[in-house]
């Protein structure tokens, strides 16, 4: 047998194996789309129990006020999550929630955007119960930034025109640059067509959640949620959106879920939470008097 024949003969071998080897590995992305489409179809098929009551109003602007009355919250409907929470807040004003992990933070800013409903109380804005108001119209005028941020395959302007679809290209560099994300985009190649892939996984997290900021700022809304919004983004990148922070807080009411000071400080009204319960209120300088003339040693400090 000559050398050719021998070659011949393994490469016949390695052509005959190829197309199984294919179809093990079309086997394999099979079964991993028959576990995700599983998984897609379960969430479609998930009952909705969130609904608009009929008769429901929609709100066109908040004026006056959001009011919180004695609300009462569970998951399970057995373990209270939030135990008798009364506060207002204003429009220009800026609410700052603070305490320890599981006291409710979230849970109150959940129940503003009415992903779940509370069991007792009542929550009003402008005077109209939450559960009167048409859940779309509600949320329109919210922006949410919340700790755990995600992006789309797609690039930076689309990420950012996700907020709100018809935003020109300008509208959409206007509001970087307030946020001072244009920064870096500008050292991109591509800059605001530089595509960031799923889950932004080319960004830092810092600049993940300042890309989140701007879309939700895009929306220009009367409620803006932050749910620990700055806890990746580093002192310097944090010090140069203080400025805008405080521009754009105007004429909404803001609620601020943050442990780091230089949040905290410029809201109007702090909210100490711990089991479900506002244990203090008040802003910076009116909580941290109450601490100094407070002999208790254990006390615990969250602000």
């Amino acid at each position: 047998t000559s050398i050719g024949v021998l070659v011949a003969f393994f490469g016949y071998i390695h052509h005959f194996f190829q197309p199984i080897r294919t179809l093990s590995e079309l086997y394999n992305h099979m079964l991993n789309a028959m576990a995700a489409a599983e998984r897609i179809f379960k969430l479609i098929d998930t009952p909705i129990f969130i609904k608009d009551k009929a008769g429901a109003k929609e709100i066109e602007t908040i004026q006056e006020r959001i009011c919180f009355q004695d609300v009462w919250f569970s998951y399970d409907s057995k373990t209270p999550v939030l135990k008798g929470i009364s506060f207002t807040v204003y429009p220009g004003q800026t609410v700052a929630l603070v305490g320890p992990t599981g006291a409710g933070k979230s849970s109150i800013m959940n129940l503003i955007a009415r992903f779940y409903d509370y069991q007792k109380g009542q929550i009003t804005i402008d005077g109209i119960e939450l559960k009167d108001i048409k859940i779309e119209s509600l949320r329109k005028r919210m922006g949410i930034v919340l700790q755990d941020t995600f992006l789309f395959d797609g690039t930076i302007a689309e990420n950012i025109r996700y907020g709100r679809l018809e935003a020109t290209d300008e509208e959409i560099e206007k509001i970087a640059k307030i946020i001072g994300v244009d920064e870096f985009i500008q050292q991109l190649p591509e800059k605001y067509q530089t595509r960031v892939r799923e889950q932004g996984s080319r960004l830092s997290g810092g600049q993940r959640q300042l890309i989140s900021f701007s879309r939700a700022l895009l929306r220009n809304p009367q409620i803006l949620i932050l749910d620990e919004a700055t806890s990746s983004i580093d002192a310097y990148m944090e010090m140069k959106i203080q400025k805008a922070l405080t521009e754009l807080f105007k004429n909404r009411i803001c609620f601020v879920a943050a442990h780091r000071l230089s949040t905290i400080r410029q809201a109007n009204l702090i909210l100490v939470i711990k089991d479900g319960k506002i244990v203090e209120s008040g802003r910076h300088e009116e909580l941290l008097l109450s601490l100094i003339h407070i002999s208790e040693p254990t006390r615990p400090l969250y602000i």
